[in-house]
């Protein structure tokens, strides 16, 4: 009978954490090898590393580098639209959860999508002969390594093995990472942070501040928050496997004299961050002391309050409708709306020419100082003498 528990007969508890610890493998190996090194090139791994990540990723998934990578850049690309390939803000929630992985194999299918956003990912001979025309190979050679080495568990093993990346890729990041949990930045998409501890699914967890900052090989932004990706990553680089390449930036505030363009290139560096700000110190107290007055409106007053420190493509016409109503009635409420579209459009111009962008910076700062809103202008001075972008 032993010989059904495989060449290793390992106890109950063994066969648990011996799949735990290939679970946990299989995570780690996405997000640091198709995730932040080959989709965002916010780390460089060396080759020992990135060759083991890459078998080990056709023995368990059967993922195909260049086509990960160029679903997960469109995704980025085209967030919480029509054209993103498993928003669960347009297929819902419970599909992308059941149905996560088969959205993903229908965009990998589609060569243009492949083409466009596949660029850059490795183009060897083990790649070009074996990891893509076999990538079944993979699962196939280890559910007869699992079978032989495990016995009967091998099997359950090996399915678990299977449901790794349907589950908490396709599945967890995808959709509940674009549908639960807090947001650290009001990205143009409706990504979220799961939970701040990033641990389960290797720190894919923190997903609003990856929108935010899809370069950065670090996930984690808040002290309270924790990546064990980025665990790894620093342990890699003690052992010479690894080297981050960029991470999220920190925002030093240093008193220079006048709007330059380091001053632009920090708006635009931490627009998302500028964003928040912006409603917390200016808009919110505004609305704050209308909804004690305005009780007729009071629905539309609390809702305002998420609705304006969002961007415009992340409002539906229903509540721009009531938005507008209000616009219409505070003058004051109005004002320093216009002025955050002003400053939205800066900042999206950023591939305009630099020069005259700052002039129109300074400018902003200008008519908000003048706009007579005390709140307003306490941001002007704040964005026009305190900003300085170090990585």
């Amino acid at each position: 009978m032993e010989y059904l528990f495989g060449l290793l007969n390992l106890s109950w508890w063994q066969y648990i954490v011996v799949t735990l610890v290939f679970m946990h493998i299989t995570v780690i190996s996405i997000t640091l090898y198709l995730h932040r090194a080959s989709a965002h090139r916010a780390l460089e791994l060396h080759p020992i590393a990135s060759h083991f990540f890459r078998f080990w990723l056709w023995l368990t998934t059967a993922a195909i580098t260049k086509e990960w990578v160029a679903v997960h850049r469109k995704h980025h690309s085209t967030a919480d639209t029509k054209d993103d390939p498993h928003s669960p803000q347009i297929y819902g929630l419970k599909t992308v959860l059941t149905q996560g992985y088969e959205l993903y194999k229908k965009e990998a299918m589609n060569r243009d999508t492949v083409e466009r956003y596949g660029q850059g990912t490795p183009d060897d001979w083990v790649e070009r002969h074996v990891y893509t025309p076999r990538s079944n190979w993979g699962i196939a050679i280890l559910f007869v390594v699992d079978v032989v080495l495990f016995g009967i568990p091998g099997v359950v093993i090996w399915a678990v093995q299977m449901m790794c990346m349907p589950v908490l890729a396709a599945g967890m990041i995808n959709g509940v990472g674009h549908y639960f949990g807090y947001r650290n930045f009001e990205t143009p998409d409706a990504s979220t942070n799961v939970m701040p501890w990033g641990i389960i699914a290797g720190g894919e967890e923190l997903h609003n501040n990856h929108h935010a900052f899809g370069a950065s090989a670090k996930l984690s932004l808040h002290r309270f928050e924790f990546d064990i990706g980025w665990m790894y990553i620093r342990v890699l680089q003690f052992l010479k496997l690894a080297k981050p390449k960029r991470v999220i930036p920190k925002l030093e505030q240093t008193h220079v004299k006048d709007i330059d363009l380091s001053t632009l290139t920090t708006l635009v560096t931490h627009k998302f961050h500028f964003l928040k700000q912006y409603g917390e110190m200016v808009i919110k107290p505004i609305v704050r002391q209308h909804l004690a007055k305005d009780r007729t409106r009071r629905h539309l007053w609390l809702e305002a309050k998420t609705w304006l420190k969002r961007g415009d493509d992340r409002i539906d016409a229903k509540t721009h409708k009531g938005l507008q109503t209000l616009l219409s009635s505070c003058n004051e409420l109005n004002v320093v709306y216009q002025f955050k579209m002003r400053l939205q459009a800066i900042w999206g111009k950023a591939v305009a020419n630099n020069g005259e962008l700052v002039q129109q910076l300074k400018q902003w700062c200008v008519d908000a100082e003048k706009a007579g809103i005390q709140t307003l202008k306490q941001f002007s001075l704040q964005l026009s003498t305190l900003n300085i972008a170090k990585d």
